[in-house]
C-alpha cells in the first residue's frame, strides 16, 4: 500500500508518459488517409485566398492612392471626399469577419448564385480585405519622400505619372509587405469561413475535427495552415529585401 500521495502522482505518470508518443504515432499513421481530403481543402484554401487577394489589389491599390491623393496637401486635394472614403474603409475594418460573412450572404448569392462553398467564400474575403490592404497601401504611399513628389510635380509631370511612375515605385518595398499582411489575413480569414460552408481547410476541422471528435483533423489543418502561412510570408519577405536593395 502506497501512503504517500506523492508517490500516487509519479506513478500515474510513469503510466500515461507514453501517452503523448503514441498519439502522435496514431497521427503520423493516421496521415495518409486524412490526405486526400486535406489535399483537396488545401486546394479550395488556396483558390480562396488567391482570388481574394486579386479583388482586393484591383479594388484596395485604387482606393489606398485615392485616399492619399485626396487628402489636404496631396495631388488633387478633395477633403469631402477623403473623409468619405475613409468612413467607408473604417467600417469595412471595424467589422469582425464572421459577422461580415453573415451580413452580406444575400449580395453572395446575388452575385455567384450560392452562399456554400469556395466561390461563395471569396465575396465576404474580398470585402473583408480590401478596406485592409487600402489602408496599408495609404501607410506605404504616405512614407514616401515628399521632395521627389514636389520635384516631379515642378517639373510638369502629369498627376497620374506622378502616381504610376514616382508614387508607386517608391513605396513599392512597403506595398509588397502591406500585400503579405493581407495574403496573411485571408488565411486567417478563410479558416473562418469554414463556420458557414465556406469550404477549405476551416471547413475541414470543423466538420471532421470539431463535429466528429477528430483531433487528427485539428491537428493535420492547424500544421497545413501555419505551413502556408510561413511560406507566403516568406516569400514576401524574400521579395521586399530583394527590392529594398535596388
Amino acid at each position: 500500500m502506497i501512503a504517500n500521495p506523492t508517490d500516487i502522482l509519479f506513478l500515474a505518470s510513469a503510466v500515461d508518459a507514453g501517452g503523448p508518443w503514441d498519439a502522435l504515432v496514431a497521427f503520423v499513421r493516421d496521415w495518409p488517409n486524412m490526405w486526400p481530403g486535406l489535399w483537396l481543402a488545401t486546394q479550395d484554401t488556396v483558390y480562396m485566398v488567391l482570388w481574394a487577394t486579386i479583388f482586393s489589389v484591383l479594388f484596395g491599390l485604387p482606393l489606398g492612392v485615392l485616399l492619399v491623393t485626396t487628402d489636404r496637401g496631396g495631388l488633387t486635394p478633395a477633403p469631402v471626399v477623403r473623409a468619405v472614403l475613409s468612413a467607408v474603409v473604417n467600417v469595412g475594418r471595424s467589422l469582425p469577419f464572421i459577422v461580415l460573412m453573415v451580413a452580406v450572404l444575400s449580395l453572395t448569392r446575388f452575385l455567384v448564385g450560392t452562399t456554400l462553398g469556395p466561390t461563395a467564400a471569396i465575396v465576404p474575403l474580398s470585402i473583408g480585405a480590401i478596406p485592409f490592404f487600402a489602408r496599408l497601401v495609404e501607410t506605404s504611399l504616405r512614407e514616401v519622400d515628399r521632395e521627389v513628389v514636389e520635384a516631379a510635380h515642378a517639373m510638369g509631370t502629369r498627376k497620374s505619372t506622378i502616381v504610376g511612375k514616382v508614387m508607386l515605385p517608391e513605396a513599392l518595398p512597403g506595398l509588397i509587405a502591406g500585400l503579405v499582411m493581407t495574403v496573411v489575413a485571408l488565411i486567417s480569414y478563410s479558416a473562418m469561413a469554414g463556420a458557414i460552408g465556406g469550404g477549405g481547410l476551416g471547413d475541414l476541422a470543423i466538420r471532421e475535427g470539431y463535429q466528429r471528435f477528430n483531433d487528427h483533423y485539428l491537428w493535420a489543418t492547424v500544421i497545413l495552415l501555419i505551413v502556408i502561412v510561413q511560406a507566403a510570408q516568406s516569400l514576401g519577405d524574400l521579395v521586399v529585401r530583394r527590392l529594398a536593395r535596388r
